[in-house]
């Protein structure tokens, strides 16, 4: 077993200390796995929604524009051809799927990685609890700056639509519950504040 340093959120000091398990806080940094699911993550977001018209599929240009000989032209079947203007793209894009597969077990151990380095690194901050009384950013910017942070992720047990509210006219900051966190959110900020509670469904998740 591990222990982690608590902060009382009112005072901003070590309060205690929380026992965690070596399986997720222990875990070695495993660069190659990360960067795979994270690319995967964020080629999963992707739309790919560009689509392009081929000859075929643009309108007209049934009638062949002029005869095969004796015109002094080049020959032309088609109005609708790639060189002509108003014609079809000669290699059209087309809908896509970039999305790619990632094993459960795989995208368990690249999360436990991740928040084992973030442990390693001093970004990770377990507090007792954090919550506002009304749904102001003031109130929440003043919470983050008796951690001494600025640019944080903010991690609780379960949705609180108060928090939400505060965070979400802040670029350098954001809220999340534990079944809606992702590894882009984890290393895109420069700590993660994550309440007592939080941190023991974190483990259960990725047990």
């Amino acid at each position: 077993m591990m222990e982690l340093k608590l902060i009382e959120l009112a005072t901003g000091k070590e309060s205690g200390a929380v026992s965690v398990s070596d399986a997720l806080f222990g875990t070695e940094f495993n660069e190659a796995l990360v960067h795979q699911v994270v690319t995967a993550y964020m080629n999963g977001a992707r739309a790919g929604t560009k689509s392009q018209k081929n000859r075929a599929a643009v309108r007209g240009g049934g009638a062949k524009p002029w005869n095969q000989k004796g015109t002094g032209r080049a020959r032309a079947g088609t109005s609708r051809s790639p060189i002509w203007v108003g014609g079809g793209r000669a290699f059209p894009g087309h809908n896509r799927d970039f999305s790619e597969k990632v094993n459960k077990k795989m995208y368990r151990g690249a999360m436990r990685s991740i928040v084992a380095e973030l442990n390693r690194s001093g970004r990770l901050v377990v507090v007792d609890d954090f919550k506002v009384d009304a749904p102001k950013t003031k109130e929440f910017k003043a919470k983050l700056a008796q951690l001494s942070v600025k640019d944080a992720l903010v991690i609780t047990e379960g949705f609180d639509e108060y928090l939400y509210l505060s965070s979400r006219n802040l670029y350098s900051a954001d809220v999340c519950d534990v079944a809606s966190i992702d590894p882009v959110s984890l290393i895109g900020f420069q700590t993660i504040v994550i309440t007592q509670a939080a941190v023991k469904q974190l483990e259960e998740q990725l047990a």
